[in-house]
C-alpha cells in the first residue's frame, strides 16, 4: 500500500501518521475556513519539522493525498467519516513500533486507536437501518450516543499499566495549580500515560503540550524537552486547565480548548451567541467531539465522576 523510496524504512510511519493532523491544536486555533487551505500549506504551517523531512524519502503523491483526505476528514465536523480510517491507523502501528525514533508516535497513535471504533458506533446507533437512496443525512451523534459508545470503549480498556506510578505522584501537582486532582487521567486519553508519546503535529509528552503552549507555560524544550518530564508537563497541564476553565467556566468548554485551540472554541460560542458546550458541539472538529466525551467516560471509569460534577479543590 504504501511505497518508500530505497532506504527509508524508518519515515514509512511518519508519512502514515498524518492522520494526527487534529490533534494537539492548543496554540494552533485554526480559522474555520482553514480546509480551503492546500495540503501543502497545511503541512508548512502545522507539521513537526521532522515529519516534513521525513517527506523526502516518501512517495510524495500518495503522502500528500492521504495528508489532504485525513486533514479534511479529522477537521471537519463529520465524525462518522473516521471509522473509515480504522484500517489504515491500525496497519500503521506495526511499522511505527519496528523503529526506535517512531516509537513515540506509535505511543500516540494506539491512544487513539478507539476514535476510529467510536465513530463507526456512534453511526450504527444514529442510523440503525441501511441508508435508502434520497434519505437525509445522518443526523449528528446525541449526547445519549456518546456517553453509551464512550463507556462502552472504556469497558473494554484496561487500566494503562503506568496509571499506577503517575496517576498517585500527579494529583497532588493538579492540586496545586487548581485543577481537579481527577483530570490527571487527561494523561490516559492523550497518551496512555507514556512520557515520550509524540504527535507528528509536535505534541508530545504524557499532556501532549504543543511547543508554543508549552514555552508559555514556562517549559523549557531545548536543551532537554521538558514537556517530557512527566512532574514538569503535569504542573504545565493543569496550570493551563485552569487557567481554560477560568475563560470559559465549563470543563467540556475548556477541554474543548485544550484540544481545538481556545480561539476556535471562543470563536464558535461568540458566533452562536452561547456559552453551552452541547450549542457549539457538533461544528467543532470531529476529534475534539469525539475527545471531550471520552474524557467524561474516562472519568467515570476511572474515578466514579463525570465532568459535570467536578470541583474545583478547596483552599
Amino acid at each position: 500500500m504504501w511505497r518508500m523510496k530505497t532506504g527509508s524504512g524508518l519515515v514509512l510511519g511518519l508519512s502514515l501518521a498524518f492522520l494526527t493532523v487534529g490533534a494537539a491544536a492548543q496554540e494552533k486555533p485554526s480559522p474555520l475556513d482553514d480546509l480551503t487551505r492546500s495540503a501543502e500549506q497545511w503541512m508548512r504551517d502545522n507539521l513537526d519539522e521532522r515529519v516534513v523531512k521525513a517527506l523526502d524519502n516518501v512517495d510524495q503523491e500518495r503522502a500528500r493525498s492521504l495528508l489532504n483526505e485525513l486533514a479534511k476528514r479529522l477537521q471537519a465536523d463529520n465524525v462518522y467519516d473516521l471509522s473509515a480510517l480504522k484500517e489504515s491507523a491500525t496497519s500503521l502501528l506495526p511499522v511505527l513500533r519496528q523503529f526506535k525514533e517512531t516509537r513515540p508516535y506509535a505511543s500516540w497513535l494506539e491512544t487513539h486507536l478507539d476514535y476510529f471504533d467510536a465513530a463507526g458506533e456512534l453511526r450504527r446507533i444514529m442510523q440503525p437501518t441501511p441508508p435508502q437512496r434520497g434519505a437525509p443525512p445522518v443526523p449528528p451523534p446525541t449526547p445519549e450516543a456518546q456517553r453509551k459508545v464512550w463507556d462502552q470503549q472504556m469497558n473494554k480498556r484496561p487500566m494503562p499499566p503506568r496509571a499506577q506510578t503517575y496517576v498517585p505522584r500527579l494529583k497532588p501537582i493538579f492540586t496545586s495549580q487548581g485543577a481537579p486532582a481527577a483530570l490527571v487521567w487527561l494523561g490516559e486519553v492523550e497518551s496512555s500515560f507514556d512520557p515520550e508519546a509524540r504527535s507528528p503535529v509536535g505534541a508530545a509528552g504524557l499532556f501532549q503540550l504543543m511547543p508554543t503552549t508549552a514555552r508559555s507555560l514556562g517549559l523549557a524544550l531545548s536543551p532537554q524537552d521538558e514537556r517530557l518530564n512527566p512532574d514538569k508537563s503535569g504542573r504545565a497541564a493543569s496550570k493551563y486547565l485552569r487557567y481554560l476553565y477560568s475563560r470559559f467556566g465549563d470543563w467540556r468548554l475548556a477541554l474543548a480548548a485544550y484540544n481545538a485551540g481556545e480561539t476556535r472554541v471562543g470563536t464558535l460560542l461568540s458566533r452562536y451567541k452561547t456559552r453551552r458546550y452541547d450549542a457549539i458541539a457538533n461544528r467543532l472538529p470531529a476529534e475534539t467531539q469525539l475527545y471531550v466525551p471520552k474524557i467524561d467516560a474516562t472519568l467515570r471509569k476511572r474515578e466514579g465522576l463525570s465532568l459535570a460534577s467536578l470541583a474545583l479543590p478547596k483552599g
